[in-house]
Protein backbone atom coordinates (compact mmCIF):
# COMPACT_ATOMS: atom_id res chain seq x y z
CA UNK A 1 0.00 0.00 0.00
CA UNK A 2 1.19 3.74 -0.66
CA UNK A 3 1.30 6.40 2.13
CA UNK A 4 -1.08 9.52 1.34
CA UNK A 5 -0.43 13.08 3.43
CA UNK A 6 -4.15 14.34 3.80
CA UNK A 7 -6.03 17.53 5.23
CA UNK A 8 -9.26 17.35 6.47
CA UNK A 9 -11.94 18.56 8.41
CA UNK A 10 -14.06 16.71 11.50
CA UNK A 11 -17.32 16.94 12.53
CA UNK A 12 -16.80 19.69 14.62
CA UNK A 13 -14.48 21.82 12.46
CA UNK A 14 -11.17 21.16 13.33
CA UNK A 15 -8.68 20.80 10.68
CA UNK A 16 -6.50 17.68 10.80
CA UNK A 17 -3.18 16.25 9.10
CA UNK A 18 -2.09 12.69 8.75
CA UNK A 19 -0.70 9.74 6.63
CA UNK A 20 -3.63 7.52 5.61
CA UNK A 21 -2.43 3.82 4.16
CA UNK A 22 -4.31 3.51 0.64
CA UNK A 23 -3.72 1.55 -2.34
CA UNK A 24 -5.14 4.66 -4.30
CA UNK A 25 -5.75 8.54 -3.66
CA UNK A 26 -9.45 7.36 -4.08
CA UNK A 27 -9.13 4.93 -1.73
CA UNK A 28 -7.66 7.38 0.76
CA UNK A 29 -10.69 9.87 0.15
CA UNK A 30 -13.27 7.07 0.72
CA UNK A 31 -11.44 6.13 4.10
CA UNK A 32 -11.40 9.23 5.99
CA UNK A 33 -14.98 9.84 4.96
CA UNK A 34 -15.65 6.84 6.88
CA UNK A 35 -14.46 8.09 9.73
CA UNK A 36 -16.28 11.23 9.13
CA UNK A 37 -13.42 13.47 7.97
CA UNK A 38 -14.36 16.24 5.22
CA UNK A 39 -11.00 15.86 2.95
CA UNK A 40 -9.35 18.76 1.63
CA UNK A 41 -6.11 17.85 0.22
CA UNK A 42 -5.03 14.23 -0.76
CA UNK A 43 -1.89 13.32 -1.92
CA UNK A 44 0.85 10.35 -2.16
CA UNK A 45 3.68 10.46 0.23
CA UNK A 46 6.82 10.14 -1.95
CA UNK A 47 9.67 7.56 -0.43
CA UNK A 48 13.04 8.21 -3.24
CA UNK A 49 14.20 4.88 -1.41
CA UNK A 50 11.33 3.06 -2.90
CA UNK A 51 11.44 2.38 -6.53
CA UNK A 52 7.71 3.47 -8.36
CA UNK A 53 5.66 0.10 -7.34
CA UNK A 54 3.65 0.11 -11.07
CA UNK A 55 6.63 0.36 -13.14
CA UNK A 56 7.03 -3.45 -12.34
CA UNK A 57 5.83 -5.50 -14.43
CA UNK A 58 2.42 -8.55 -13.77
CA UNK A 59 3.78 -11.94 -14.96
CA UNK A 60 1.88 -13.90 -17.25
CA UNK A 61 0.45 -16.67 -14.87
CA UNK A 62 -1.09 -13.51 -12.75
CA UNK A 63 -2.42 -12.03 -15.68
CA UNK A 64 -3.60 -15.48 -16.60
CA UNK A 65 -5.63 -16.15 -13.43
CA UNK A 66 -7.17 -12.49 -13.49
CA UNK A 67 -8.32 -13.39 -17.26
CA UNK A 68 -10.20 -16.58 -15.92
CA UNK A 69 -11.64 -15.30 -12.97
CA UNK A 70 -13.29 -12.29 -14.16
CA UNK A 71 -14.71 -14.00 -17.15
CA UNK A 72 -16.59 -16.22 -14.29
CA UNK A 73 -17.63 -13.70 -12.56
CA UNK A 74 -18.82 -12.43 -15.23
CA UNK A 75 -20.55 -15.13 -16.49
CA UNK A 76 -22.38 -15.25 -12.91
CA UNK A 77 -23.80 -11.72 -13.55
CA UNK A 78 -21.20 -9.81 -10.96
CA UNK A 79 -20.73 -6.29 -12.14
CA UNK A 80 -17.46 -5.39 -13.42
CA UNK A 81 -16.79 -3.23 -10.76
CA UNK A 82 -18.08 -5.17 -7.59
CA UNK A 83 -15.45 -8.18 -9.20
CA UNK A 84 -12.24 -5.69 -9.34
CA UNK A 85 -13.12 -4.75 -5.67
CA UNK A 86 -13.65 -8.47 -4.09
CA UNK A 87 -10.56 -9.27 -6.18
CA UNK A 88 -8.38 -6.45 -5.21
CA UNK A 89 -9.18 -7.44 -1.56
CA UNK A 90 -8.06 -11.07 -1.89
CA UNK A 91 -4.88 -10.20 -4.21
CA UNK A 92 -1.45 -10.72 -2.54
CA UNK A 93 0.52 -9.00 -5.73
CA UNK A 94 0.91 -5.48 -4.62
CA UNK A 95 1.55 -4.38 -8.37
CA UNK A 96 -2.02 -6.32 -9.82
CA UNK A 97 -4.05 -5.09 -6.53
CA UNK A 98 -3.35 -1.21 -7.25
CA UNK A 99 -3.68 -1.61 -10.59
CA UNK A 100 -6.92 -3.45 -9.88
CA UNK A 101 -7.78 -0.25 -7.80
CA UNK A 102 -7.17 2.12 -10.11
CA UNK A 103 -8.97 0.55 -12.78
CA UNK A 104 -11.99 0.69 -10.33
CA UNK A 105 -11.43 4.49 -9.60
CA UNK A 106 -11.75 4.92 -13.54
CA UNK A 107 -14.75 2.65 -13.60
CA UNK A 108 -16.02 4.53 -11.39
CA UNK A 109 -15.27 7.80 -13.20
CA UNK A 110 -17.53 6.42 -16.55
CA UNK A 111 -14.64 5.14 -18.62
CA UNK A 112 -14.93 1.02 -20.11
CA UNK A 113 -13.54 -1.87 -18.84
CA UNK A 114 -11.27 -1.72 -21.97
CA UNK A 115 -10.51 1.92 -21.57
CA UNK A 116 -9.80 1.35 -17.56
CA UNK A 117 -6.98 -0.98 -18.88
CA UNK A 118 -5.55 1.09 -20.86
CA UNK A 119 -3.94 2.74 -18.61
CA UNK A 120 -1.84 0.38 -17.14
CA UNK A 121 0.83 -1.10 -19.65
CA UNK A 122 2.65 -3.01 -16.83
CA UNK A 123 0.08 -5.06 -16.78
CA UNK A 124 -2.07 -5.57 -19.98
CA UNK A 125 0.29 -6.09 -22.86
CA UNK A 126 -1.34 -4.43 -26.43
CA UNK A 127 -2.26 -7.76 -28.35
CA UNK A 128 -4.53 -8.23 -24.77
CA UNK A 129 -5.97 -4.27 -25.10
CA UNK A 130 -6.75 -4.83 -28.82
CA UNK A 131 -8.77 -8.26 -28.08
CA UNK A 132 -10.42 -6.28 -25.49
CA UNK A 133 -11.80 -3.39 -27.06
CA UNK A 134 -13.08 -5.79 -29.66
CA UNK A 135 -14.69 -7.89 -27.01
CA UNK A 136 -16.40 -4.88 -25.42
CA UNK A 137 -18.17 -3.94 -28.94
CA UNK A 138 -19.21 -7.19 -29.87
CA UNK A 139 -20.56 -8.13 -25.89
CA UNK A 140 -19.27 -11.48 -25.64
CA UNK A 141 -16.21 -10.15 -22.95
CA UNK A 142 -16.57 -13.41 -20.91
CA UNK A 143 -15.73 -15.74 -24.13
CA UNK A 144 -13.13 -13.49 -24.95
CA UNK A 145 -11.23 -13.31 -21.22
CA UNK A 146 -11.50 -17.16 -21.57
CA UNK A 147 -9.65 -17.63 -24.28
CA UNK A 148 -7.51 -15.19 -23.58
CA UNK A 149 -6.60 -16.88 -20.32
CA UNK A 150 -6.18 -20.39 -22.63
CA UNK A 151 -4.03 -18.38 -24.86
CA UNK A 152 -1.69 -17.12 -22.07
CA UNK A 153 -1.74 -20.90 -20.22
CA UNK A 154 -0.29 -22.06 -23.96
CA UNK A 155 2.54 -19.37 -23.94
CA UNK A 156 3.36 -20.05 -20.26
CA UNK A 157 3.95 -23.69 -21.00
CA UNK A 158 5.97 -23.04 -24.31
CA UNK A 159 8.22 -20.82 -22.15
CA UNK A 160 7.89 -23.85 -19.60
CA UNK A 161 9.54 -25.90 -22.34
CA UNK A 162 12.28 -23.21 -23.21
CA UNK A 163 13.45 -23.05 -19.97
CA UNK A 164 13.02 -26.63 -18.79
CA UNK A 165 15.22 -27.62 -22.05
CA UNK A 166 17.67 -25.21 -21.62
CA UNK A 167 18.02 -25.80 -17.54
CA UNK A 168 20.50 -29.32 -17.94
CA UNK A 169 22.93 -28.01 -20.57
CA UNK A 170 23.26 -23.84 -18.77
CA UNK A 171 23.97 -25.74 -15.50
CA UNK A 172 26.44 -27.98 -17.09
CA UNK A 173 28.19 -24.97 -19.18
CA UNK A 174 28.49 -22.93 -15.90
CA UNK A 175 30.17 -25.61 -13.74
CA UNK A 176 32.45 -26.25 -17.21
CA UNK A 177 33.80 -22.36 -16.39
CA UNK A 178 33.88 -22.50 -12.93
CA UNK A 179 36.03 -25.87 -13.51
CA UNK A 180 38.35 -24.11 -16.19
CA UNK A 181 38.82 -21.16 -14.06
CA UNK A 182 39.60 -23.01 -10.42
CA UNK A 183 42.11 -24.84 -12.54
CA UNK A 184 43.98 -22.29 -14.27
CA UNK A 185 43.91 -19.80 -11.77
CA UNK A 186 44.20 -21.31 -9.04
CA UNK A 187 45.11 -25.00 -9.00
CA UNK A 188 48.36 -24.78 -12.27
CA UNK A 189 49.95 -22.30 -10.31
CA UNK A 190 50.98 -24.23 -7.99
CA UNK A 191 52.17 -27.19 -10.04
CA UNK A 192 53.95 -24.37 -12.00
CA UNK A 193 56.04 -23.53 -8.46
CA UNK A 194 56.72 -27.31 -7.74
CA UNK A 195 57.84 -28.13 -11.43
CA UNK A 196 60.10 -25.44 -11.45
CA UNK A 197 61.55 -26.74 -8.12
CA UNK A 198 62.54 -29.92 -9.61
CA UNK A 199 64.11 -28.24 -12.97
CA UNK A 200 62.73 -30.88 -14.70
CA UNK A 201 61.77 -30.52 -18.78
CA UNK A 202 58.43 -30.18 -19.35
CA UNK A 203 56.38 -32.53 -21.93
CA UNK A 204 54.71 -30.08 -25.08
CA UNK A 205 51.15 -30.45 -22.78
CA UNK A 206 52.67 -29.51 -19.83
CA UNK A 207 53.92 -26.40 -20.92
CA UNK A 208 50.78 -25.75 -22.92
CA UNK A 209 48.81 -25.97 -19.93
CA UNK A 210 51.22 -23.80 -17.56
CA UNK A 211 51.41 -21.23 -20.52
CA UNK A 212 47.89 -20.67 -20.35
CA UNK A 213 47.57 -20.40 -16.72
CA UNK A 214 50.52 -18.05 -16.78
CA UNK A 215 48.54 -15.89 -19.21
CA UNK A 216 45.57 -16.01 -16.41
CA UNK A 217 47.34 -15.01 -13.90
CA UNK A 218 49.67 -12.69 -14.96
CA UNK A 219 47.67 -10.82 -18.11
CA UNK A 220 44.46 -11.05 -16.20
CA UNK A 221 43.67 -7.36 -17.50
CA UNK A 222 43.55 -8.85 -20.82
CA UNK A 223 41.12 -11.09 -19.78
CA UNK A 224 38.93 -8.60 -18.36
CA UNK A 225 39.00 -6.24 -21.29
CA UNK A 226 37.64 -8.83 -23.28
CA UNK A 227 34.82 -9.59 -20.79
CA UNK A 228 34.45 -5.63 -20.39
CA UNK A 229 33.64 -5.86 -23.87
CA UNK A 230 31.59 -8.72 -23.98
CA UNK A 231 29.39 -7.25 -21.67
CA UNK A 232 29.59 -3.61 -23.64
CA UNK A 233 27.89 -5.85 -26.63
CA UNK A 234 25.41 -7.67 -24.54
CA UNK A 235 24.31 -4.10 -23.18
CA UNK A 236 24.48 -2.84 -26.76
CA UNK A 237 22.51 -5.31 -28.37
CA UNK A 238 19.49 -4.89 -25.49
CA UNK A 239 19.30 -0.94 -25.09
CA UNK A 240 19.54 0.24 -28.43
CA UNK A 241 17.93 -0.56 -31.78
CA UNK A 242 20.64 -0.93 -34.03
CA UNK A 243 22.51 -3.63 -31.39
CA UNK A 244 18.90 -5.57 -30.93
CA UNK A 245 18.86 -5.63 -34.69
CA UNK A 246 22.24 -6.82 -34.91
CA UNK A 247 21.85 -9.33 -32.29
CA UNK A 248 18.56 -10.70 -33.45
CA UNK A 249 19.82 -11.28 -37.48
CA UNK A 250 22.53 -13.06 -35.69
CA UNK A 251 20.86 -15.58 -33.84
CA UNK A 252 18.69 -16.28 -36.46
CA UNK A 253 21.56 -17.02 -38.91
CA UNK A 254 22.97 -19.42 -35.98
CA UNK A 255 21.90 -23.28 -36.88
CA UNK A 256 19.62 -25.07 -35.07
CA UNK A 257 19.23 -22.23 -32.21
CA UNK A 258 18.09 -19.52 -35.39
CA UNK A 259 15.49 -22.46 -36.78
CA UNK A 260 14.16 -22.81 -33.07
CA UNK A 261 13.95 -19.36 -32.45
CA UNK A 262 11.90 -18.71 -35.73
CA UNK A 263 9.53 -21.71 -34.73
CA UNK A 264 9.13 -20.26 -31.32
CA UNK A 265 8.34 -16.42 -32.87
CA UNK A 266 5.86 -18.14 -35.63
CA UNK A 267 3.60 -19.91 -33.13
CA UNK A 268 3.61 -16.69 -31.00
CA UNK A 269 2.28 -14.97 -34.07
CA UNK A 270 -0.03 -17.54 -35.10
CA UNK A 271 -1.98 -17.63 -31.75
CA UNK A 272 -2.24 -14.08 -31.26
CA UNK A 273 -3.90 -13.26 -34.67
CA UNK A 274 -6.14 -15.93 -34.04
CA UNK A 275 -6.92 -15.03 -30.96
CA UNK A 276 -7.11 -11.23 -32.02
CA UNK A 277 -9.54 -12.55 -34.96
CA UNK A 278 -11.60 -14.59 -33.82
CA UNK A 279 -12.74 -11.68 -31.40
CA UNK A 280 -13.37 -9.87 -34.39
CA UNK A 281 -10.37 -7.58 -34.45
CA UNK A 282 -10.21 -5.96 -38.30
CA UNK A 283 -6.97 -7.72 -39.31
CA UNK A 284 -5.46 -4.84 -40.08
CA UNK A 285 -5.42 -3.36 -36.18
CA UNK A 286 -4.25 -7.25 -35.50
CA UNK A 287 -1.74 -7.29 -37.25
CA UNK A 288 -0.67 -4.03 -36.46
CA UNK A 289 -0.89 -5.50 -32.97
CA UNK A 290 0.66 -8.62 -33.40
CA UNK A 291 3.79 -6.99 -34.80
CA UNK A 292 4.23 -4.87 -32.04
CA UNK A 293 3.67 -7.78 -29.85
CA UNK A 294 6.66 -9.78 -31.53
CA UNK A 295 9.98 -9.15 -29.85
CA UNK A 296 12.61 -9.68 -32.88
CA UNK A 297 13.15 -6.68 -34.74
CA UNK A 298 13.48 -8.57 -37.60
CA UNK A 299 10.22 -10.06 -37.60
CA UNK A 300 8.73 -6.79 -36.27
CA UNK A 301 9.97 -5.23 -39.18
CA UNK A 302 9.10 -7.97 -41.59
CA UNK A 303 5.75 -7.88 -40.55
CA UNK A 304 5.33 -3.56 -40.28
CA UNK A 305 6.26 -3.69 -44.18
CA UNK A 306 3.68 -6.70 -44.88
CA UNK A 307 1.03 -4.60 -42.85
CA UNK A 308 1.29 -1.45 -45.27
CA UNK A 309 1.40 -3.82 -48.63
CA UNK A 310 -1.90 -5.23 -47.12
CA UNK A 311 -3.38 -2.01 -46.77
CA UNK A 312 -2.84 -1.04 -50.17
CA UNK A 313 -5.08 -4.02 -51.33
CA UNK A 314 -3.21 -6.56 -51.66
CA UNK A 315 -3.90 -9.36 -49.15
CA UNK A 316 -2.83 -10.56 -46.60
CA UNK A 317 -0.82 -14.12 -47.74
CA UNK A 318 1.14 -12.24 -50.22
CA UNK A 319 2.86 -9.58 -48.44
CA UNK A 320 3.66 -12.20 -45.60
CA UNK A 321 5.32 -14.68 -48.15
CA UNK A 322 7.04 -11.62 -49.48
CA UNK A 323 9.02 -10.97 -46.55
CA UNK A 324 10.60 -14.63 -46.51
CA UNK A 325 10.26 -15.24 -43.12
CA UNK A 326 7.68 -17.64 -43.32
CA UNK A 327 8.16 -21.30 -43.96
CA UNK A 328 5.90 -22.91 -46.58
CA UNK A 329 3.57 -24.75 -44.62
CA UNK A 330 2.59 -21.46 -43.48
CA UNK A 331 2.32 -19.49 -46.65
CA UNK A 332 0.44 -22.26 -48.08
CA UNK A 333 -2.04 -22.20 -44.90
CA UNK A 334 -2.22 -18.83 -45.52
CA UNK A 335 -3.19 -18.79 -48.84
CA UNK A 336 -5.48 -21.03 -48.38
CA UNK A 337 -7.45 -19.38 -45.35
CA UNK A 338 -7.20 -16.35 -47.68
CA UNK A 339 -8.70 -17.58 -50.25
CA UNK A 340 -11.51 -19.83 -48.68
CA UNK A 341 -12.62 -17.65 -45.97
CA UNK A 342 -11.59 -19.51 -43.26
CA UNK A 343 -8.74 -17.55 -41.84
CA UNK A 344 -9.28 -17.88 -38.13
CA UNK A 345 -9.06 -21.65 -38.39
CA UNK A 346 -5.65 -21.54 -40.80
CA UNK A 347 -4.52 -19.50 -37.99
CA UNK A 348 -5.46 -21.96 -35.70
CA UNK A 349 -3.77 -24.79 -36.97
CA UNK A 350 -0.51 -23.02 -38.25
CA UNK A 351 -0.27 -22.38 -34.37
CA UNK A 352 -0.96 -26.23 -33.63
CA UNK A 353 1.41 -27.02 -36.29
CA UNK A 354 4.47 -24.69 -35.03
CA UNK A 355 4.00 -25.68 -31.61
CA UNK A 356 4.17 -29.43 -32.59
CA UNK A 357 7.22 -28.21 -34.42
CA UNK A 358 8.62 -26.51 -31.16
CA UNK A 359 8.47 -29.31 -29.17
CA UNK A 360 10.66 -31.53 -31.65
CA UNK A 361 13.12 -29.13 -32.32
CA UNK A 362 12.86 -28.23 -28.32
CA UNK A 363 14.01 -32.07 -27.93
CA UNK A 364 16.14 -31.50 -31.12
CA UNK A 365 18.39 -28.86 -30.03
CA UNK A 366 18.66 -30.44 -26.45
CA UNK A 367 19.96 -33.48 -27.91
CA UNK A 368 22.71 -31.72 -29.62
CA UNK A 369 23.42 -29.06 -27.37
CA UNK A 370 24.08 -31.74 -23.83
CA UNK A 371 26.31 -33.93 -25.70
CA UNK A 372 28.52 -30.61 -26.71
CA UNK A 373 28.94 -29.27 -23.57
CA UNK A 374 29.59 -32.47 -22.11
CA UNK A 375 32.05 -33.33 -24.83
CA UNK A 376 33.96 -29.74 -24.01
CA UNK A 377 34.04 -30.00 -20.30
CA UNK A 378 35.51 -33.88 -21.57
CA UNK A 379 38.12 -32.29 -23.73
CA UNK A 380 39.49 -29.82 -21.25
CA UNK A 381 39.59 -31.79 -18.02
CA UNK A 382 41.68 -35.02 -20.24
CA UNK A 383 43.74 -32.34 -21.43
CA UNK A 384 44.81 -31.08 -17.78
CA UNK A 385 44.89 -34.73 -16.45
CA UNK A 386 46.98 -35.97 -19.90
CA UNK A 387 49.15 -33.01 -18.98
CA UNK A 388 49.93 -33.44 -15.44
CA UNK A 389 49.84 -36.97 -15.82
CA UNK A 390 52.70 -36.93 -18.33
CA UNK A 391 54.61 -34.58 -16.24
CA UNK A 392 54.49 -36.42 -13.44
CA UNK A 393 55.80 -39.44 -15.25
CA UNK A 394 58.46 -37.60 -16.95
CA UNK A 395 60.09 -35.76 -13.62
CA UNK A 396 59.73 -39.71 -12.32
CA UNK A 397 61.92 -41.19 -15.03
CA UNK A 398 64.47 -37.78 -15.20
CA UNK A 399 64.53 -38.87 -11.30
CA UNK A 400 65.34 -42.41 -11.66
CA UNK A 401 67.49 -42.01 -14.35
Amino acid sequence: MAKYKFTAVSSDGATISGVEDALTASMARRALIDRELAPIEVLEKKNILKLEITKKKVSRRELMHFSRQMAVFMRAGIPVLEALEVMTEELGNKVFSRVFAEMADSLRSGETFAGAATLHPEAFPPYYLGILRSAELTGNLDIVLDQLADYLDRDIEARRKVSGALMYPGIVFCFAILAVVIITGWVLPRFKTFFSSLHAKLPLPTRMLLAIANFVTSDWYVLAVVAAAIILMVVLGTVTNRGRAIRDRTFLKVPVLGDLIRTAILERFCRILYSMVTTGVPLPEALQVTSEATTNTVYRSGLSVARSEMMRGEGLAGPLSATGLFPPAARHMLLVGESTGTMDNQLESAAIYFDRELDYKLKRFTALFEPAVITVVGLIVGFVAIALISAMYGIYRQVHV
